[in-house]
């Protein structure tokens, strides 16, 4: 009897798992790569959810500031610092001008990089301190809001490196309403993460986490005319850390509003 194979988007979900997070690899299917962004999403529903229960762990064990440095290490662990070293590389390369490929493709971590790794930090550090027990219903949003980022800039800029490490997610991508639909499957279990003392706010407090999402990609890609894998991932880890001050702002304002 002939073996089944499994479904190309089920093995782009296994490829997904593996390229994105230091998670075990699936047994079965076997994976593929050419469309796996389109998956981004989902992995961070996984990687932001694992983060939130650990919050859930140590609320009231530990000092908020141990909370808080525990919950980031353990999403920097998680991403295998995938997207954090897009983050350096891409402040790099903006600080060099006219030499920005050359700069971003250098191993080197100069100054400007590192002043963008501890900026990226210290927002994520002040919207989790500010979220308080909204924080894990914001984790999981804005980890998915912050993978989502890629999707428009592979749709609508070209890639600046031919036949580099990540020329496959825009030379597979279909259209940026196609590569949308797995998300779109996504959102109605998003939409039913309680948030807090604020149950007539659900869906805009989630929500405004979009709004990084499509900035970032649409400023870096502009000012560099195109992307690349490094860009891709600053867009992943600024839209996320974005997106998590925005929700800890929407949540003060209709606490104030309330």
């Amino acid at each position: 009897m002939p073996r089944l194979s499994a479904p190309p988007w089920l093995r782009d979900l296994a490829g997904a798992w593996i390229f994105y997070s230091v998670l075990p690899a699936w047994p079965a299917p076997a994976p593929r790569f050419e469309r796996i962004a389109r998956f981004a999403p989902w992995i961070g529903a996984v990687l932001g959810a694992l983060q939130a229960l650990l919050w859930w762990g140590l609320q009231g064990q530990v000092p908020l500031v141990a909370q808080v440095a525990l919950v980031l290490a353990l999403g920097l662990w998680l991403s295998g610092g995938l997207h954090m070293d897009g983050v350096m590389d891409s402040a790099d390369g903006l600080a060099a001008g006219d030499r920005c490929l050359e700069a971003m493709a250098d191993s080197r971590v100069g100054a400007s990089g590192v002043q963008a790794l501890v900026l990226v930090l210290l927002l994520r550090t002040a919207a989790l301190a500010l979220l308080g027990a909204a924080a894990p219903m914001a984790l999981v949003w804005a980890a998915v809001c912050g993978r989502l980022a890629p999707l428009p800039a592979m749709a609508w800029f070209p890639y600046l490196r031919p036949g580099g490490s990540a020329a496959f997610h825009r030379a597979h991508g279909a259209a940026l309403a196609v590569e949308l639909r797995p998300t779109l499957l996504l959102l109605p279990l998003l939409l039913l993460l309680p948030w807090p003392g604020l149950a007539s706010w659900p869906v805009p407090t989630g929500l405004v986490a979009l709004v990084p999402a499509l900035f970032v990609p649409v400023a870096l890609g502009r000012r560099l005319g195109g992307h690349s894998g490094d860009t891709y991932g600053a867009c992943v880890e600024w839209s996320e850390s974005l997106g998590l001050l925005l929700i800890a702002s929407a949540l003060r304002l209709a606490a104030a509003a309330g």
